[in-house]
């Protein structure tokens, strides 16, 4: 029964992780990029200065200039900058579209100026991809990454059951030997973040428990949901307009009593409503990164008193536990060595769902050789690993040097930069077919390596931000990222080198004219 029992979990691992394993692979890729969100942005906005520290009018300024740029507006969204992000980044209701539809802007946090900076996505693209796909609707594409997550999990717990001597062979290693070299791989890069793994991917399932599970909140609170959310969050209830005109008082003494409130906290972010009417409130929420818990800590001020209206922060157990798996899912609490941590766990994710994708590959393979040759099912598998696991880095990568090639000009620049991502990626898929066997992977991987390459010599060529005038400006967000760039260049052209290697010693030159023809898409 036991023997039995292992068995099904070894199935079980080995489909589940199979199924999902491309979509997985692109989640916790584009989910790895989204911890370097902001530095992302900046780096492909290089008409913005280098980052300032954040100062103490930045929320004085930012407001002034919103009662200029929309003084009608029902609703302004203000994002404080931090050392993180080097402008002041405010969304309002537009009044002329009945306060529906948004609009958006980058601010001089010194001047409140609007900043003329290349329209892009920037690091936005790869946080919304991790979750909700692209091309997709946002609902279908967070239903397919909840059920992927749910399939994750299973693997991950199979995959313990199964491998009972999974913490000893995380210190084995035995390379060239094909699958047996596979599997150790993975294993490694399994335990090496395992409760990275199991926190990930069960947080994962908290951020979106309500979509999942939406019974409980439904019964609870049947036909009000606004009232669950405001119970959630701490949030007074919405005002409505009074339709009485009132200026609105000054910001400067609001930020420092809530700062005095939270304990010297920091405010990050401002919501205005209403301003300019009696009934104006404005509620300053705190900077994320100081807390681990993503359950805002937030007090709510009168916009025509002053008057201390509300403060939030001080949930329930169940709200803030969900607070705290939402804060650690997304690491915004964490500084530059924890985050760098994340990011290396992330890539350990990452390692483990490509080697479980070819391991499964190179043993169908195996079994295949014996029946006679592979069949339609296993070289399908196989062509998408090589347009998953080496082809999504190469996208990444075009998108990337899109953003610097692309016309300043062009209509709709942001969409083009993700268009060129997907073209890429669709490259990467036909890719294979031309270019059988381990020339795909091994050209693959090295087309990627040269373009993260090239991205800090093109900023030498093309804008004024490059890595040695960073350096000298003492801009470490741009200098940082464009060191990680060359990083990603030399794994990239390391995995190439490996494949190029394995491939002239597995097959000697006088076997190798006897030799059948390339499959659709070898494993490396």
């Amino acid at each position: 029964m036991k023997d039995g029992f292992r068995q099904s979990m070894a199935w079980l691992h080995s489909w589940s992780g199979l199924l999902v394993g491309w979509i997985l692979f692109a989640v916790f890729l584009t989910g790895t990029a989204a911890y370097l969100r902001p530095e992302i942005s900046v780096w492909m906005r290089p008409e913005i200065a280098m980052a300032a520290p954040p100062g103490p009018r930045d929320a004085e300024v930012a407001v002034a200039a919103m009662q200029q740029m929309a003084p009608g507006s029902p609703s302004w969204f203000i994002t404080l900058p931090d050392g993180r992000d080097n402008v002041t980044r405010v969304y309002w209701r537009d009044a002329q579209g009945g306060g529906r539809r948004f609009r958006e802007a980058a601010l001089d946090p010194a001047t409140g100026q609007t900043v003329a900076a290349r329209d892009t996505m920037g690091g936005e693209f790869f946080y919304r991809f991790h979750f909700q796909l692209h091309y997709v609707s946002v609902f279908w594409g967070r239903w397919i990454v909840t059920a992927c997550t749910m399939v994750m999990l299973v693997a991950i717990v199979s995959g313990v059951i199964t491998h009972r001597r999974i913490f000893a062979d995380f210190f084995t290693f035995r390379p060239r030997k094909g699958q047996r070299s596979w599997l150790d791989a993975h294993n490694v890069s399994a335990v090496l973040a395992l409760p990275y793994h199991l926190m990930i991917t069960y947080t994962g399932l908290v951020i979106f428990m309500m979509m999942a599970m939406p019974w409980g909140v439904q019964q609870a609170y049947p036909n009000d949901r606004a009232a669950f959310n405001a119970e959630l969050s701490g949030n007074p209830p919405p005002r409505r307009p009074a339709g009485v005109a009132a200026p609105l008082v000054p910001v400067a003494p609001l930020v420092r009593q809530a700062s005095d409130h939270w304990g010297g906290g920091t405010v990050g972010r401002i919501v205005v409503s209403h301003a300019g009417d009696s009934n104006a409130t404005v509620q300053l929420v705190r900077r994320d990164s100081e807390r681990l818990s993503y359950s805002a800590q937030s007090v709510t001020f009168s916009g025509a008193t002053g008057v201390l209206v509300a403060s939030s922060g001080a949930g329930g157990a169940a709200a803030e536990t969900r607070g705290v798996m939402y804060g650690l899912h997304i690491g915004r609490f964490a500084g530059p060595l924890l985050r760098g941590l994340f990011v290396l766990a992330g890539l350990a994710g990452t390692a483990m769902v490509a080697t479980g994708c070819v391991l499964w590959a190179v043993k169908q393979r195996q079994q295949a050789e014996r029946r006679g040759g592979p069949g339609f099912g296993t070289r399908l598998v196989e062509l998408l690993n090589v347009a998953t696991i080496a082809g999504m880095p190469l996208a990444m990568a075009a998108f990337l040097m899109a953003n610097r090639l692309l016309p300043l000009d062009l209509p709709s620049r942001a969409d083009w930069e993700i268009h060129v991502f997907f073209i890429a990626w669709a490259a990467c898929l036909v890719h294979p077919l031309l270019r059988r066997g381990r020339r795909a992977w091994m050209e693959q991987f090295a087309a990627g390596a040269l373009l993260f390459a090239l991205l800090p010599l093109l900023d030498a060529v093309v804008t004024e931000r490059h890595l040695l005038a960073s350096v000298l400006q003492g801009d470490w967000v741009r200098a940082g990222f464009a060191l990680g760039l060359l990083a990603v260049a030399a794994l990239l052209a390391t995995a190439a080198w490996f494949v190029h290697r394995h491939k002239a010693a597995a097959a000697p030159p006088a076997r190798r004219a006897a030799a059948p023809a390339a499959p659709l898409a070898s494993t490396p």
